[in-house]
Formats: C-alpha cells, sequence, structure tokens
C-alpha cells in the first residue's frame, strides 16, 4: 500500500490504502464520539463552536475548540515533518513512523480502559489525542496518495463525489467515463469503509469501550506488515511453479 509512490502508484494501491484506513478512522470517529462526545476525525464543526463561544464570552470553552484544532494540525504537520526526514534515510521507509506513531497513540488510548494499568485520561486529554493521530493519517495519506485519497472526514468527499457523478450524464465527456467510474467506486468504497468502521466500532464500543481503539491499532499494524507479506506471498507462489 505504501511501497509504490508517484508514477509507480495505481488505482488500485490507492483502493486498498482508501479501505483500510478509512475504516480505522469510522472506528476512531465514532469511538470518539460515544467515549467523549468529540468528533475526532475532523475540525469543521470545531471552528463553529469555537466561534459561538467566543461569540457567548465562553473564553475557556473556546480555547479547548481551539486546542482540538491544533492537536489535528499539529498531528498533520509532524506527520509531514516525519516523511521528508526519513525521505532523506534510506534505511527508514518514509511512511513508517507516522504509522507507528498513530498505533502508538491509538494504542495507548485504548489500553487506558483497562482499570488494572490505573491510567486515567481526561475526556480532553483523549480527545486531543485522537485528534493528533486522525491529523497524523490524514497527512500520511494524503502525501502517498498525492491528494487522491482521505480518509477522515467526508464533506469534500462528497462534494467530489456529486461533482464526478453529474458529468457522466455529459456525452461529450465520453472518453472520461472509464476514470469517472473508477474515481466514483473509490469514493463509494472509502465512504462505505468509513460508514462500516463506524457501526462496528460502535457495537464493539459497546462491549469493550476504549479497548476498541485496539482493534484499529491491530488493523494499522497488519498495513505495515501488508507490503511484505505480499512479496513473501508472490515469491512463495513463484517457488511453487
Amino acid at each position: 500500500m505504501f511501497r509504490h509512490r508517484g508514477r509507480n502508484r495505481t488505482y488500485f494501491h490507492n483502493l486498498k490504502l482508501a479501505s483500510a484506513l478509512s475504516f480505522v478512522a469510522g472506528i476512531v470517529n465514532i469511538v470518539g464520539v460515544l467515549s467523549v462526545k468529540v468528533l475526532t476525525t475532523n475540525i469543521t464543526g470545531h471552528f463553529a463552536f469555537f466561534s459561538e463561544e467566543i461569540l457567548l464570552d465562553h473564553y475557556n470553552e473556546a480555547l479547548t475548540y481551539f486546542l482540538f484544532i491544533i492537536c489535528f494540525l499539529s498531528g498533520a504537520f509532524c506527520s509531514s515533518f516525519l516523511v521528508e526526514f526519513s525521505s532523506g534515510h534510506r534505511t527508514v521507509r518514509p511512511h513508517l513512523i507516522p504509522l507507528i506513531t498513530e498505533i502508538l497513540i491509538l494504542g495507548f488510548v485504548g489500553i487506558s480502559d483497562y482499570e488494572e494499568l490505573k491510567v486515567s485520561l481526561s475526556p480532553y486529554i483523549t480527545a486531543g489525542l485522537l485528534l493528533f493521530a486522525m491529523g497524523v493519517q490524514n497527512s500520511l495519506v494524503t502525501r502517498v496518495s498525492q491528494s487522491v485519497v482521505r480518509t477522515t472526514h467526508l464533506t469534500g468527499l462528497f462534494t467530489d463525489l456529486g461533482i464526478e457523478l453529474s458529468k457522466l450524464f455529459f456525452k461529450e465527456r465520453k472518453n472520461e467515463h472509464r476514470q469517472l467510474k473508477k474515481n466514483i467506486t473509490l469514493k463509494l468504497v472509502i465512504i462505505a469503509c468509513f460508514f462500516s468502521g463506524c457501526i462496528i466500532g460502535g457495537y464493539s464500543y459497546n462491549t469493550i469501550q476504549l479497548k476498541t481503539l485496539m482493534i484499529a491499532a491491530g488493523l494499522l499494524f497488519f498495513v505495515i506488515r501488508y507490503d511484505k507479506i505480499l512479496y513473501r506471498y508472490y515469491a512463495l507462489k513463484r517457488k511453487l511453479r
């Protein structure tokens, strides 16, 4: 999913990346809402709440929403910075450090729910950590896919989907139909996987609470190992021929 970049990256690389990480984002989104009543995969609503609290002279509450925005921004910044930094060191894959960072954050928030560990996180810290993790993921996916895939929020996705669906009705765009259908399919996959993550994450939260984030962390670990697993599979397949 991450090995191929630039011209070597195909539609199917982006499709696999989109399906896996949008599912993760869906899990994080519903867990954030159910556990701390905060949207943790985007910051659009936080700007509205931030403005509202300022108008009501509730400056402490406004500061909270401002910090949520900064957490997402910081995650995106750190992810891009780490990719740039590690790109100059061939011993480290550029995507590896941001993904490990996200896994550690989701895992830490997940295990904080174990009473035996006596790790207590306030709702604000939980929300901030999840927003930071989603900033990391969105920045990484955007860079790797060259802005083709975004996995943590759906507003722009639905806008692009509406535009591309409208283009299908014009005959003069017949030559573009194949690419349009591929773009539409990609966006529908992201939406479906995000929604699936929300549903499965919601049911899981009812049973294991914040530990649900361990599922998301496990899926991210599989994403890291996926390229090597696939390479070994093809190598074994060639040997058996």
